[in-house]
């Protein structure tokens, strides 16, 4: 696939014993070639993605932060578009902002909030993204009227640093979810399909060549002409450094459902010597069209050399 871009790397952190090791993870992945330190959102054990990626900010200078990605359905639009604002001016323009409708079952029955029906979470979420985007910006006064949204001639402030608007990240496996991010954002994360609500062994199975080739086609169609405009990002959940890859994946392939020639390629994994890893990216910019990749907290120090190696080349 066409779609050749330098390769970026983000570190997928979310948690910390204090602030100075907070502070210290972020600068470590800004030594060693991260270009962005991105954060989940969930209400379990982690840290409040707002005041750590504005401290993670704080901390460094080139290093990129957002959230991968800010759950719709936790925060109003209006008063995540205010906090995107105020992370992207103090940062001076280094906000990546995430967007998604929420998929964590378990988060909603902990909250409280009501876990609708995936159609009517990415409707919310479609009229959310179009609060979001136009406070962001409008530079006068901005109303919206849907179903889920009402907002009433409000002049949006600060204004972000970066114009129009920080960048926006949509990620999904869903066809529909897809073809949101391929008509408004500018870097699409192509995930697996979390509609049941949970993220499991079983998630592999729709991680295949095949669907992640379908699932960028999905992009490709949504987007038209601004497609070459898009960076396409995925995450990867786990890293394994051995000598001998094939049998990993030999024994790793019949639990996931999967065929071993599939599995090598599979975008959430990465298994073999660096080497092999860092020619394996190569291989997936090259066949998907992916150049930016998002790497767990227990995998992105373990990927650090293939991140040196490979960053912006």
């Amino acid at each position: 696939m066409a779609h050749s871009r330098p390769f970026r790397f983000a570190a997928q952190l979310s948690g910390a014993t204090d602030a100075r090791s907070w502070v210290d993870q972020a600068r470590k992945a800004e030594d060693l070639g991260f270009s962005t330190l991105l954060m989940p959102d969930h209400f379990g054990d982690q840290l409040a993605p707002v005041p750590a990626l504005m401290a993670a900010a704080d901390a460094t200078s080139t290093l990129r932060v957002g959230a991968l990605v800010f759950d719709n359905d936790y925060r109003h639009p209006l008063v995540l578009a205010k906090e995107a604002a105020t992370i992207d001016l103090l940062s001076g323009g280094r906000l990546e902002l995430g967007l998604g409708a929420g998929w964590m079952r378990s988060d909603y029955d902990e909250s409280g909030i009501s876990y609708d029906d995936p159609a009517v979470r990415v409707d919310r979420f479609e009229e959310g993204l179009a609060v979001i985007t136009g406070l962001l910006e409008s530079e006068g006064a901005f109303s919206f009227s849907g179903e889920h949204y009402t907002v009433t001639e409000h002049t949006a402030t600060p204004r972000p640093a970066q114009r129009p608007r920080p960048p926006l990240i949509i990620g999904g496996g869903g066809k529909r979810v897809l073809g949101i991010a391929g008509r408004h954002a500018e870097i699409v994360s192509i995930n697996v399909n979390l509609r049941a609500g949970t993220a499991g062994p079983e998630a592999a199975t729709n991680a295949t060549p095949d669907a992640t080739r379908q699932k960028i086609g999905w992009v490709k169609e949504a987007a038209g002409a601004r497609f070459e405009q898009i960076e396409l990002n995925t995450l990867i959940g786990f890293v394994m450094v051995t000598d001998d890859a094939q049998s990993v994946i030999d024994a790793m392939a019949p639990a996931l459902g999967i065929d071993p020639d599939e599995a090598r390629h599979i975008p959430l994994a990465l298994i073999g010597t660096l080497d092999e890893m860092a020619e394996e990216l190569e291989w997936r910019r090259r066949e998907y069209g992916i150049s930016y990749f998002s790497v767990e907290s227990d995998a992105w120090e373990t990927l650090a050399p293939v991140v040196g190696r490979l960053a912006g080349t």
